[in-house]
């Protein structure tokens, strides 16, 4: 398997990168270049590309992590959650954690995770096992809002062994197996309609619950499990009435309601649970598993992290998240006259070079293209259509503050530089009215 991570871009010689395996080397040396893509709101993303010259391989890794295939059955690629340095590996499930905290990026999750199914596993190690946590954890969030709520009750059918009563349909032939050829002529098998929680919808999401119990008790990966255990707790009463006996040809071919929408979701989720480990709960228990190809957008989560930051800081109506406009889908729009006035279009960027070097232009036209709407300038209150909304770029940045406070925001009379704080955001050099904020992840110590 070849290990590298994410951001990583530079020539390799054959022994640093696949551990002098010839094996390997052979199998590289079969052709020219590789390449995998990604289908991303309509526009392929590269998650990693090879070229080969000789002795050298050229690696080239952008914002997912996961593993997968390069040459299928023969040779995997794992793609670990580290910022272009061995040393400093982010921990992505407290990104997670941090950012479904917030109810509304809960409806934003699509493009967050491709998982193939239909390709050959791959072998790893307990501790290699990024989808596994992160399934659980956004499907224990979704849980945790479930039981919130209140389950929901709906009618099912139950088949019960009644003594000297009948009740709906008699089951002829169980009946006659198990009760008349033993002499209990007073018992009767019958099927019948019962209202209440124990619905194949709640046995599905009881089955998955276990599973995601059983896997964080046992996961070692690094991360604090704290905050799923806790949710973990806080599910379990509200369940104790549903049972987990559920047929899986019944699992397999079970469509979720998309009338419910947090049931919807959770169930998706909790077939992804159960497809992961094949239906069967004692594949949690090994140290060794397997796992289907799959891809993390880090980009994409980076985002969701970003718009929880900033809902620490202004509420729903000043900042907002996913503004359509003009057949475009802006990151956010941010509008504050509380302590003082300023408007922002805001784009989100998981580059770390952007903290020593210019944005680029294409990232520069995006942004700027965005706040040129008139649906924006209407959303802001901007009448002046000769006025430049301003253009903040937020980042990562490993040597910035976790936190923003109100001051990131506040610019001075010029419009160029903020009162406090100057470190922290940034006037893109000749540029009017754009600007960039480096932001820091959380790292595992």
């Amino acid at each position: 398997m070849i290990e590298l991570f994410e951001q990583y871009d530079g020539l390799l010689k054959q022994d640093h990168c696949i551990n002098a395996c010839d094996n390997y080397i052979a199998i590289l040396k079969e052709k020219d270049s590789y390449e995998y893509q990604v289908l991303r709101k309509g526009e392929k993303q590269s998650c990693y590309s090879i070229n080969c010259e000789k002795e050298l391989f050229y690696f080239k890794t952008s914002y997912f992590v996961g593993i997968n295939w390069i040459v299928e059955n023969k040779l995997p690629i794992y793609i670990q959650p580290k910022l272009n340095n061995e040393s400093t590996q982010i921990d992505y499930m407290r990104m997670l954690l941090d950012a479904i905290e917030e109810p509304e990026n809960l409806k934003h999750l699509d493009d967050l995770l491709y998982i193939y199914f239909d390709k050959p596993h791959i072998p790893i190690t307990q501790k290699q096992d990024l989808l596994s946590p992160f399934l659980i954890a956004l499907f224990l969030k979704v849980m945790k809002q479930i039981v919130k709520k209140g389950l929901k009750k709906s009618y099912y059918s139950k088949i019960e062994n009644l003594n000297a009563r009948v009740k709906g349909k008699i089951l002829v032939s169980k009946n006659i197996k198990q009760n008349l050829v033993s002499g209990k002529k007073i018992n009767t098998i019958c099927q019948y309609q019962e209202f209440g929680v124990n619905c194949d919808e709640n046995k599905i999401l009881k089955k998955a619950y276990r599973f995601s119990q059983r896997v964080i008790q046992k996961f070692e990966n690094g991360f604090d499990k704290t905050p799923l255990l806790q949710w973990i707790n806080y599910i379990h009463p509200a369940f104790e009435q549903v049972s987990d006996d559920i047929d899986i040809t019944k699992i397999k071919t079970f469509r979720s309601n998309p009338l419910y929408k947090e049931y919807d979701q959770a169930i998706k989720l909790a077939l992804l649970i159960l497809k992961r480990y094949a239906y069967n709960i004692s594949n949690t228990e090994q140290q060794r598993i397997m796992t289907p190809p799959f891809w993390i957008d880090m980009s994409k989560l980076f985002e969701l992290y970003v718009y929880k930051k900033l809902r620490n800081i202004f509420t729903s109506k000043e900042v907002k998240y996913h503004y359509k406009a003009k057949y475009q889908e802006l990151d956010f729009i941010l509008k504050f006259t509380n302590q003082a006035d300023f408007k922002f279009v805001i784009d989100t960027k998981y580059k770390p070079k952007y903290h020593n070097q210019s944005v680029i232009i294409e990232d520069i036209r995006q942004i700027s293209g965005y706040a040129r709407i008139e649906k924006v300038y209407k959303e802001l209150k901007v009448t002046d259509y000769r006025q430049n909304i301003d253009c903040l770029i937020i980042y990562s940045h490993q040597k910035s503050d976790e936190d923003f406070t109100i001051n990131h925001f506040i610019l001075d009379d010029q419009n160029e530089i903020p009162k406090s704080n100057i470190q922290k955001l940034k006037k893109e050099s000749g540029y009017v009215n754009i600007y960039k904020l480096g932001i820091k992840l959380p790292e595992i110590l």
